[in-house]
Order: C-alpha cells, then sequence, then structure tokens
C-alpha cells in the first residue's frame, strides 16, 4: 500500500507540475492566408526564434486561412480575434490610408534590403503609429517585396499606348500610373488569379516575383517587364496592441528582439530562391521580356509624380501627407 502511495503521489506531482507549465505558456493565433511561402517566411522564421529563445513557453501559431479571410485580417485584430496576422494595405486603403505612401511609384529600383529598412522607417513615424492605433494595431515588421511586374497574356507591348484597354490586377500606385495610359485596374482575389487569366477576366497581372510564382501567371503568359519600377505592396505583420502589452517582458523581448533576424532570413531566402526561381521560369516558358527604354521611363515617371502628387492631395484632408510623403520620399532616395 505504501509504495502505491507513493506512486499515486508521484502522479500528482507530475500531473500539478504538467498543469503548472501549461498554465505559465503563451501562445498566440497568428492569421495568414495561402498557404506557406516566400511571402510568409518573414513570420515563419518569427515563430521558430520565438519558441527557441522561450523554450517553447512562447509560441506563435500560424493558420493559413483558417482564422480570418485576408481582407479581414486587420479587423480580426482591432477586436483581439487573433494576436497577430498580416494584410496587405492596398486591400483596404480607407482602413490604413497613411502606410499606402509606401506604395507610391517612387520609380527607383530600390534592393530588398533597402525596402525593408524604408519600410520600417515610415512604419515608426507618429503618422503612421496614430492611423494604426485606430484599429489597435502596431505595426510588429515588414514584408518587404521587390518592385512589382507585370505578367500578361496579351500580344507583347511595342510601345506604352499598348497599355490602353489591357485589364491588369495590381496595386494602387502601379495602376494609378498605367491607369493614366488607358489600363483598367481589375479586381480579382489572389487565389482566383490564374483562373481568370485563363478565363480572360483579366489580362495582366503585377506582382512580385513569389506571387507570379504562386499563381502560374508565367505559365500563360506571353510576356513580362524586367524594369517596370513603379513600385511595391506594403503587407506588414501587425500586433494587437493590448496582447502586446500583456506579454511577460520576458516574452515580449524574446519577440521584438527576432524581429532583425526573421528579416534578415526573409531578404537573404528571398532574393537567393524566390527572385531567380522567378527568373528561370519565365525563361524556361519563352515569354518575351519587355524593358522599357529610357524615353519610356522618363514618360512613365512624369505619370508617377502625377500620382504621388494626387495622392497628397486626397488624403492632407485625414492626415499631414504632405509631411509623411515628404519623409519616405527621403528614405527613398538615400542609398
Amino acid at each position: 500500500m505504501k509504495f502505491k502511495h507513493s506512486a499515486l503521489t508521484a502522479v500528482v506531482l507530475a500531473g500539478s507540475f504538467a498543469i503548472g507549465e501549461v498554465a505559465a505558456a503563451t501562445e498566440w493565433n497568428v492569421s495568414l492566408w495561402g498557404k506557406r511561402r516566400a511571402f510568409t517566411e518573414n513570420v515563419e522564421k518569427l515563430a521558430e526564434l520565438v519558441a527557441a529563445k522561450t523554450n517553447g513557453e512562447f509560441t506563435l501559431n500560424i493558420s493559413y486561412g483558417g482564422l480570418s479571410k485576408s481582407r479581414e485580417n486587420l479587423d480580426g485584430i482591432s477586436i483581439g480575434a487573433f494576436e497577430m496576422a498580416q494584410f496587405c494595405s492596398f486591400y483596404h486603403t480607407a482602413k490604413n490610408p497613411t502606410i499606402t505612401v509606401t506604395e507610391l511609384p517612387f520609380s527607383r529600383d530600390v534592393s530588398l534590403a533597402r525596402l525593408t529598412k524604408i519600410f520600417q522607417a515610415v512604419h515608426e513615424h507618429p503618422i503612421v503609429k496614430k492611423d494604426l492605433a485606430r484599429w489597435n494595431a502596431t505595426l510588429l515588421m515588414p514584408t518587404p517585396m521587390p518592385q512589382y511586374n507585370i505578367v500578361s497574356k496579351s500580344e507583347p507591348l511595342q510601345q506604352l499606348s499598348d497599355f490602353s484597354g489591357l485589364r491588369v490586377r495590381g496595386p494602387g500606385g502601379i495602376m494609378g500610373v498605367l491607369s493614366k495610359l488607358g489600363a483598367v485596374k481589375t479586381g480579382v482575389p489572389f487565389p482566383e488569379v490564374r483562373q481568370a487569366m485563363d478565363s480572360g477576366v483579366i489580362d495582366a497581372a503585377s506582382f512580385a516575383p513569389h506571387a507570379h510564382l504562386a499563381t502560374g501567371t508565367y505559365k500563360v503568359g506571353k510576356w513580362a517587364t524586367t524594369n517596370l519600377n513603379l513600385g511595391t505592396a506594403n503587407c506588414p505583420v501587425v500586433v494587437n496592441t493590448d496582447a502586446l502589452a500583456a506579454l511577460k517582458p520576458e516574452y515580449r523581448d524574446a519577440l521584438l528582439s527576432s524581429v532583425d533576424e526573421a528579416l534578415d532570413f526573409y531578404v537573404q531566402n528571398y532574393e537567393e530562391n524566390t527572385t531567380r526561381k522567378y527568373e528561370q521560369a519565365i525563361r524556361d516558358e519563352g515569354l518575351a521580356l519587355i524593358t522599357f527604354n529610357a524615353a519610356q521611363t522618363a514618360e512613365l515617371n512624369e505619370l508617377a509624380e502625377s500620382v504621388r502628387q494626387e495622392w497628397i492631395d486626397t488624403n492632407s484632408k485625414e492626415f499631414d501627407a504632405k509631411t509623411l510623403f515628404d519623409f519616405t520620399a527621403k528614405q527613398f532616395a538615400e542609398k
């Protein structure tokens, strides 16, 4: 009996330790969409680093579409439906007008590493922080993507006027310029892009390399641009501000101290794998490569200037758009 009692005591004590460990652990739910790809490697790496630094006591439970629709992630963050999420600002510009400044066509070929620093600087600007605070959201890290380029199934461009009537799926800054050339902005959910190209709903898609690979646009395309340089999209990772404040200090430190390392990994992985894979894919498929000459680039830049001014004029009613634009433009101008 004595042995049985001791064994039972050991089981009870072990159980109490297990309960204590469970109680001490913290799990955050993270809302992404689609499937794991180059675009999500910053979050995947962050989760890995945080778990390692906290011995598994603080974990990020990543869900690909199981928590929310991509265009509702910011809403979910605002009500605390989950603690972390990724979204793209052009999905709902009225909800996050300040960060759309980074999607403007600054007409510069900027490295992915430099773009990361630019986005981080803009995310720290007081005007931006105030904007996202309306959603109880804190910008944690960017998801930097290379300049967008177009893949199209139409006949290859011969001149800029050939954009007239072309139905293109793309973000605001790029489409602001192309619309002035007669292109038609056509909204299609990301998972439906390939189907939309196959069926003729859209003629072209403007994406970063990973998205062209994920959707398979290059498999049906006839041509691709190489130097559009009219911008990219801002798809940040945000956290619920209250959840961040409630974290144990050591967990918060583990999270915040892992951001730069996660981004460094993301940039290296993207450049060494995704960009090269995309460039090889369009060559293998035999797409015509459209490279704009100096005169065409100058015309695109002139149109881009008017798009930038329109952004300032439109948003000045809501916040100091000129100040934020000047700050962002300075970041793009620096090497």
